[in-house]
């Protein structure tokens, strides 16, 4: 009986340490790193973007984790500055991403500002990246005989446009192109020192 008593306590001892280990020490780590004083929230609309984001599964295509120059190319492919734990202080979860079978979007606000762009490739991303395997997500829009005045109408190489009426985005087209384009952190980072000349033309 008394061993009983032993095991049992042993095993709670062993659950708690590795509670306090692992969950709890690393939850007050990261709560208390401050935002990147330039980042600002999401708006209203961006938020929106960013549910649908999360529920269409981008992230397993798409990182949102420019990596150290030190450890990858990522600043020669156009993606900037390695990010840092505050840029991610407003992401509840956070969409970095494993996968890269498309390229890095933590800056894709700064390199493609383009609303007509980001339209075009949600419709069909073969009508402005030809050759690319990024899926089609046509039920975010629906084609209009006659536009409504205030619909956002979808510009499209003719090869990709219907063959009657016009291609008009749903709020929730404009939502996750909202988000997109508010995917800048172009602004320094208050806790990266620029990387020294020769470092940096390695």
């Amino acid at each position: 009986m008394n061993r009983l008593w032993v095991i049992l306590f042993g095993a709670v001892g062993v659950l708690l340490v590795t509670s306090l280990t692992f969950v709890v020490d690393p939850y007050l780590q990261f709560s208390a790193i401050p935002a990147e004083s330039k980042l600002q929230p999401y708006s209203r609309e961006e938020a929106d973007g960013r549910d649908l984001y999360i529920s269409l599964g981008c992230m397993y295509c798409h990182s949102q984790q420019p990596r150290d120059p030190a450890f990858a190319p990522d600043g020669s492919r156009g993606w900037g500055r390695a990010s840092t734990p505050g840029d991610y202080a407003y992401d509840h979860p956070h969409q970095l991403g494993t996968m890269r079978t498309g390229p890095d979007l933590f800056n894709v606000g700064a390199r493609l500002p383009d609303k007509q762009w980001h339209l075009a490739h949600l419709y069909n991303p073969r009508a402005v990246v030809p050759g690319s395997i990024m899926p089609s997500y046509p039920f975010l829009f629906e084609i209009k005989e006659t536009p409504a005045p205030g619909d956002v109408v979808v510009k499209l190489p003719s090869i990709h446009a219907p063959p009657i009426g016009a291609v008009v985005a749903r709020p929730d087209a404009n939502a996750l192109v909202a988000y997109l384009r508010g995917l800048d952190h172009t602004y320094p980072s208050d806790v990266l020192v620029a990387a020294p000349a020769e470092e940096s033309a390695r």
